[in-house]
């Protein structure tokens, strides 16, 4: 079965880190990233750009209105995701723990409803 791992940070705390401390995270992430390519669990993943940079879209009386900004103001952003496969929501979760930003954010693990 395959799950979104939604990944929430605080992008003001993200703002604020050194050099070194970018550093470190990125290297993170990329073992990260590269184990669950190994293990055959990786489908695909993102970073995002910030969320002052996003547009929510609305259609209401059949118009479209284009604001900025993301959709809520909230002390986390979404600011990144990976699509994975997993044998049920368990190893989902377990995955999800692992992604380094769960220790300072959030990550939201939502199953995929099959298409077809």
């Amino acid at each position: 079965m395959q799950y979104l791992l939604l990944i929430f940070h605080n992008e003001a705390e993200s703002a604020s880190r050194s050099p070194d401390e970018n550093a470190a995270l990125t290297a993170e992430y990329g073992a990260f990233t590269q184990a669950i390519v190994q293990s055959g669990n990786y489908k695909g993943g993102e970073r995002l750009r910030p969320s002052r940079e996003a547009t929510t879209v609305r259609v209401r009386g059949g118009k479209s209105l284009a604001t900025d900004g993301p959709f809520a103001e909230t002390r986390e952003q979404l600011g990144g995701y990976y699509l994975i496969e997993a044998r049920d929501l368990d190893e989902a979760n377990a995955i999800a723990a692992r992604i380094p930003d769960a220790r300072t954010g959030a990550i939201e693990v939502r199953p995929i409803w099959p298409v077809m």
